[in-house]
């Protein structure tokens, strides 16, 4: 044997086919983007059985909302592993590779198939459940419109036009127990305490020499004593603080509930992506013991 013989028999072949078996990977994708389909529109129904409009009946919003999370999890997970698994068991056997090559290669499909399956759902969802979901919140808002007007109201930003014109309705509403003046709630007195209220909203405080103002202006246009009238200016403005201090609380909450579902989603995903790896290589091992078993019959 001549050196050049040893030097071929040494050099790899290079297989012309690719590791990558594009069938599997896409039968798998769609097996789980359907079974996904599926149970989502499932949950939508069961779900949608468990809210009634009516208050007092049917499970909170925070019940609803952690039953949806784990109910999306579950999809994921069940998805990840069917998709997974037949993606495994569909491919070719490969021969004349390595153990470990085979688990690899079971493991990348198993991953690219849940890849392709995640995008498609995350891009139907997007598109269409959102707007079937914002369809929804129209109704609910509707439906719940008059009886939480007040609560609106109340929630909004201190700095906001609707709530400036209440506390400004508020500062200036004559007394009950005494008549008010004729000129009471003029246009330019109520722009006037208005413009105070915006100010004191942007800097984060009312000067003395405003609440002074505001005291002297309530006590001509209500009917009020200059010393009750200074007692209405305080409990008003110790009101917008709680409002804005409300407002502030809820947008903090909503802050921490966004990020801590970001959080689990990502980690819900990381772990169906392990599982449709794992069950690619249990799916492509059993095919492979059955081809074993079936040459040595």
């Amino acid at each position: 044997m001549t050196s050049t013989d040893f030097a071929t028999a040494a050099t790899p072949v290079e297989s012309s086919r690719s590791a990558l078996a594009w069938g599997p990977v896409v039968g798998g994708a769609f097996a789980s983007v359907a079974t996904s389909l599926i149970l989502l529109f499932l949950g939508s129904g069961v779900g949608l059985t468990m809210v009634s409009p009516t208050s007092g009946n049917g499970f909170s919003l925070a019940t609803l909302g952690v039953t949806a999370a784990i109910w999306f999890v579950v999809v994921q997970w069940l998805s990840s592993a069917l998709g997974g698994y037949l993606t495994g068991r569909l491919r070719t056997k490969w021969t004349a590779v390595h153990t470990d090559e085979v688990f690899f290669r079971d493991t990348a499909h198993g991953f690219l198939s849940w890849a392709i399956a995640t995008v498609f759902v995350v891009g139907f969802l997007s598109t269409s459940l959102g707007a079937l979901m914002g369809a929804g919140a129209t109704v609910a808002a509707n439906t719940a419109g008059a009886a939480g007007a007040a609560a609106v109201s109340a929630t909004q930003p201190a700095g906001s036009d609707m709530t400036t014109n209440y506390f400004s309705e508020l500062l200036l509403r004559p007394a009950p127990d005494r008549p008010a003046p004729a000129s009471a709630n003029g246009p330019s007195v109520s722009a006037s305490v208005k413009n105070i209220l915006l100010n004191g909203a942007v800097e984060g405080q009312i000067p003395d020499d405003d609440k002074a103002y505001l005291a002297s202006v309530v006590a001509s246009q209500t009917g009020l004593s200059q010393e009750e009238a200074t007692a209405r200016v305080n409990t008003v403005l110790k009101r917008m603080d709680d409002a804005k201090e409300a407002a502030k609380a809820a947008a903090e909450k909503a802050r921490k509930a966004a990020a801590t579902a970001s959080l689990i989603a990502a980690a819900s995903l990381l772990v169906g992506a392990f599982i449709a790896s794992a069950a690619a290589a249990l799916g492509g091992s059993q095919r492979d013991d059955e081809d074993d078993l079936l040459a040595v019959r």
